[in-house]
């Protein structure tokens, strides 16, 4: 049972699959970066100086007594689903063009013209009726 697992983790596909996996999670911080400190601060100006992580609808306020918190307040971040929303549109397009620019990559290696392999010699007999006509013609 240990050698059947050593061979399907080992296998190409799987280790490829867990560097691709390793690398998109690196590459979608990077994009969440780029949207949430990048992007959306100028979209956020553009509506009114709104930051959307802050925008949320309050069910229940905070109770505070003497200072201490009892209660935390109830809402509903509307704001953050906003965010996280542009976060997923915006690296499943860059992953999209990734994968997009890869495959092109990968057609211009297949269609690159390979020099043509020469036929293999034709049979014996086959050369021989050859020969054969080549005298026949020649008389």
């Amino acid at each position: 049972m240990l050698n059947e697992f050593k061979q399907f983790a080992m296998r190409g596909n799987v280790v490829d699959m867990a560097v691709g996996i390793i690398i998109g999670g690196a590459f979608g911080k990077i994009v969440s970066s780029i949207v949430s400190d990048v992007i959306m601060p100028p979209i956020g100006l553009l509506v009114g100086g709104v930051n959307f992580t802050d925008l949320k609808l309050t069910i229940k306020d905070q109770v505070v007594e003497a200072g201490e918190v009892i209660s935390q307040a109830v809402t509903i971040n509307y704001g953050n689903f906003i965010q996280v929303t542009f976060d997923f549109i915006i690296i499943a397009f860059a992953i999209f063009m990734m994968i997009k620019f890869m495959n092109n990559l990968s057609r211009k290696k297949e269609s690159e013209p390979s020099t043509p392999a020469t036929p293999p010699p034709p049979p014996e007999d086959i050369q021989l009726l050859k020969e054969i006509r080549d005298l026949l013609k020649k008389d």
